[in-house]
């Protein structure tokens, strides 16, 4: 009996998200992936255009986050954006950790694909709003510094509960950023 073509095609996705963890996103070929799953390239091809196709919809749900919290920073300055900043990608990073974990290494060479072009804007205003819009060098080092660092750690430990990590990094951002007036 064949399979079901939902479940194919979420199992297609679940092996590509392994795979990428263990090997890399540019170290995965789409045949590694059909093995991993016990169907043929083709098959693959079938519910997926291509490799970054698979990525896109990996990514998808985590991107769409960021995008909501692109739009929220932009009714915030100062204080309110860094919070706003802190708050919303602590909770980002912490709710994709996984995703996060997956690409780590590779982002700036995914951001050079079309699909993530636009991800580059959102981290410069997300950087920005970190900063809480100030443009004194110490600041801006301080929220990329605090940006990348939370990236990091959700990618690095994954073992430590939800409840515990994100007051953790809060905690961290509020006392690494500098207070805007």
């Amino acid at each position: 009996m064949a399979r079901a073509v939902p479940e194919t095609h979420d199992e297609i996705l679940a092996a590509a998200a392994r795979r990428f963890a263990v090997t890399g996103y540019k170290g995965t070929s789409l045949q590694d992936i059909a093995r991993e799953v016990g169907v043929s390239k083709a098959t693959v091809l079938y519910h997926f255009a291509n490799k970054e196709a698979l990525l896109c919809e990996l990514m998808a749900p985590a991107i769409a986050m960021l995008e909501a919290l692109d739009a929220r920073l932009a009714g915030h300055g100062g204080a309110g954006a860094q919070r706003v900043a802190a708050e919303g990608f602590v909770d980002l990073a912490v709710r994709f950790r996984r995703e996060i974990a997956l690409l780590r290494g590779e982002f700036p060479d995914l951001l050079q694909q079309p699909a993530f072009a636009h991800i580059q804007q959102i981290s410069e205003r997300l950087i920005a709003a970190f900063a809480g819009h100030s443009d004194r060098p110490a600041a801006r080092i301080a929220a990329l510094v605090v940006l990348a660092g939370i990236a990091e750690t959700c990618g690095e430990f994954l073992d430590i509960p939800d409840e515990e990590l994100r007051p953790a990094l809060l905690a961290v951002a509020r006392r690494a950023l500098e207070p805007t007036a």
